[in-house]
């Protein structure tokens, strides 16, 4: 390790910035944004860099850099385009054992600036010593995305719980057992999701009732239609977090190796004719799971709120008091669609959009067709593969023009998406020649005749 991480107070301390141009600008407003008081030397300053030193109390010496310019400060930054003025600079500070920074130079330095990701009070900085500022800066913009802003939100609630639980459990060591519990458990999710006050009640209880520290949460996360990227921060985030994962078939399984290592995954099945476990099992064992203290995720392909059961799984939860959230995804519709080049909806096409399941809780088909007759919507059935010679007749006796166009698509966003096209006359018999599998979406309507002029993605087959 060339450099010590580590974070320095500047609040009211001078710090020496010795040059006025863009690079010590930039310099300027990292330090400014910790409290520094700076004192800046250089013959001339940019604008921005004058109007920063107003609102902060800062000053400008107008002039040469010279030693005596050091006096006083706790911290020397060097920003200007002369080496020789650079090399100074450092020489000075180092003689008299102050931190040096010298910008695009680390061998001239002692200290050096990382990139900072900021979610204060909670910092997190990344240095390749001076090697590859590049990296460092590409590395920050996935912490950037990868990290919530609520997590500043998060360090403040602990710092200001940090006394309770500390006269609520005197002993180190289960006083750190409990805030690792708390910082990776429904406590967090509630300070995350912006209840603080819900999290610090729940805080109180834990510390009052130690059973409470055992009693385990349930996430219904929506994975999305396939594509890993496609799955929000949140829903990677929690299901990093789980002791158990429960799955089905219409969970890709890359989004399944997403998950600890050391969790336990349980295959639940839920295809159309083949259920490893009936609903009402998987919602019994989703409650006893909790109630063991563990951390449940239920994977939904898709969003678990649409044809997703998500409403069935937590009811049970909901009566039993287990905590429980759910996180959103991306329906298979919106992806399908997008990856097909089928928008759902276009004002020359389709004015509404109508989500309809491809077969009822008993099996059946025994919609009113009557509601799905308007050329002016698009239709979209899920879970419709087998039931898709029905859906063409039916919606052919009841008025809809036997030409109209209709998109099967197969395993969308992934590497083996396919859409078979054709129209509400000939969709049966060319998906009998295709034999597509399941996960499958059908899109019925006049936006499907824009499918080849807009497609980017996948097999077209029609």
């Amino acid at each position: 390790m060339d450099f010590l991480p580590i974070s320095l107070r500047l609040t009211d301390s001078t710090v020496l910035l010795v040059g006025g141009g863009q690079v010590a600008t930039r310099k300027a407003r990292l330090l400014c944004q910790a409290g520094a008081r700076l004192l800046v030397v250089a013959p001339a300053i940019q604008a921005e860099l004058a109007t920063l030193l107003e609102a902060t109390g800062g000053r400008w010496e107008q002039g040469e850099y010279h030693s005596s310019c050091i006096e006083g400060a706790v911290l020397v930054v060097a920003a200007t385009p002369s080496r020789a003025v650079n090399e100074q600079v450092s020489r000075d500070a180092r003689a008299r054992q102050l931190p040096v920074n010298v910008v695009d130079a680390p061998e001239l330095c002692t200290v050096i600036f990382p990139s900072i990701v900021d979610r204060s009070p909670l910092t997190i900085a990344i240095s390749s010593s001076g090697n590859s500022p590049v990296l460092v800066r590409a590395l920050r913009r996935r912490l950037e995305a990868m990290l919530p802003a609520a997590y500043g939100r998060l360090a403040l609630f602990a710092g200001r719980m940090r006394a309770v639980v500390r006269s609520a459990i005197a002993s180190e060591t289960p006083r750190r057992l409990f805030w690792e519990q708390a910082m990776d458990g429904a406590v967090a999710e509630l300070v995350l999701a912006g209840r603080e006050q819900q999290a610090e009640q729940l805080l109180q209880r834990q510390l009052a009732d130690s059973s409470a520290l055992h009693r385990g949460e349930v996430y219904l996360l929506g994975a999305g239609p396939g594509d890993p990227d496609l799955m929000t921060f949140k829903a990677l985030r929690l299901l990093q977090s789980a002791d158990v994962v429960l799955y089905d078939r219409l969970v890709a399984p890359a989004i399944v190796e997403l998950a600890r290592r050391d969790a336990e995954r349980i295959y639940v099945g839920k295809s159309r004719a083949d259920h490893s476990l009936p609903q009402q099992q998987i919602n019994a064992l989703l409650l006893a799971l909790a109630q063991q203290g563990k951390r449940v995720v239920r994977l939904k392909g898709g969003d678990p709120f649409i044809f997703g059961r998500g409403g069935e799984e937590i009811e049970l939860l909901a009566r039993h008091h287990i905590p429980f959230q759910v996180v959103p995804g991306i329906t298979a519709a919106s992806a399908a669609a997008c990856y097909a080049g089928i928008p759902l909806t276009h004002r020359d096409h389709a004015q509404s959009v109508r989500f309809v399941a491809g077969h009822l809780k008993n099996g059946s088909l025994e919609h009113d067709w009557t509601q799905f007759l308007s050329e002016k919507e698009t239709l979209v059935f899920y879970m419709g593969l087998v039931g898709l010679p029905i859906i063409c007749a039916e919606l052919q006796r009841h008025g809809r023009p036997a030409d109209t166009p209709i998109a099967l698509v197969e395993r969308a966003s992934t590497a083996e998406q396919r859409v078979i096209t054709g129209t509400l006359a000939t969709m049966a018999a060319i998906v009998q020649r295709q034999q597509p599998q399941a996960p499958t979406l059908i899109i019925i309507g006049s936006v499907v005749s824009l499918h080849e002029s807009l497609a980017w993605f996948g097999e077209r087959v029609g």
